[in-house]
This record gives C-alpha cells, structure tokens and sequence, in this order.
C-alpha cells in the first residue's frame, strides 16, 4: 500500500513538472537552433555519403559484399519488413508534433534559464569547433 502510494505521489510530481507552461524561446535562438541543425544534418548525410562511396567498390569486389547485397535486398521485399517500415514512419510522423513541442520546450527552459549564464560560452564553443568540424566532416559535398 506504501509503495502504490509513493508510486502514485511520483507520478503525480512528475505530471505536474511537465504540464507546467514553459517559457517561449527567442525566435532569434529558435532560427540560430533551425540553423545549426540544418548544417549539422547537413554534415551527417554528406558523411555518410563519403563513406558509402568509399565502401562500396571494396563490397563490390568481395564474395561476402555481394551476398549481403543480395541478402539486405531479399530482406527490403519481404512484407514483415515491409511493414515494419510503415510503422516506423508512421509512428515517426505522429510523434513529430510532441518532439517539437518538446524541442520548443526545452529551447525555451534554455533562453529563459541557462542563456543568461552559458550563452556566450557555448557560442564561442561552437564557433571555434565550426573550423575543426569543416576540415572533419565539410556540410558541402
């Protein structure tokens, strides 16, 4: 009875953090988050991109590349995969709006609460490593 009770008191606790109202963020913060997101998927595709390309002549080439070539596409037109891809992006294209309300959320906990303080420090922290991930991983082909 104790625990269903410090149970219930947790999760009455934590309903009540969450249901609070957040503060808006900037719309300057939000463009400069958008922006930084952008080049940063930008980078990961061009990435990934460099490494399929170097990769593959050497799968090619192989005995064991090729089956799993043929094995990934045997596994691409069997329904269950089939499915299992639809369901994932479904899910994916329904819990979009709480990822962004929760983006939003948290954008704005950290103009109103920790901007003030670490702003400028995690802005000049971007910037010098903007030149170290340029060299690493260049977000234009």
């Amino acid at each position: 009875m104790k625990l269903t009770f410090a149970l219930i008191l947790a999760l009455q606790v934590s309903v009540c953090v969450w249901a609070q109202d957040w503060p808006e963020p900037d719309k300057e913060l939000v463009e400069k988050y958008e922006g930084l997101k952008a080049v940063f998927l930008k980078r990961l595709v061009n990435a990934w991109e460099k490494a399929k390309d170097a990769i593959h002549p050497a799968l090619e080439s192989s005995p064991t590349g090729g089956q799993a070539k043929e094995i990934f596409e045997e596994m691409k037109k069997r329904p269950r995969v089939e499915s299992a891809i639809k369901i994932i992006g479904g899910l994916a294209s329904e819990l979009e709006p709480v990822v962004d309300k929760a983006r939003m959320a948290l954008l704005g906990a950290y103009g109103h609460y920790l901007r003030p303080y670490i702003g400028e420090h995690l802005d000049k922290a971007i910037t010098n490593i903007k030149p170290v991930l340029d060299t690493v991983m260049p977000h234009e082909g």
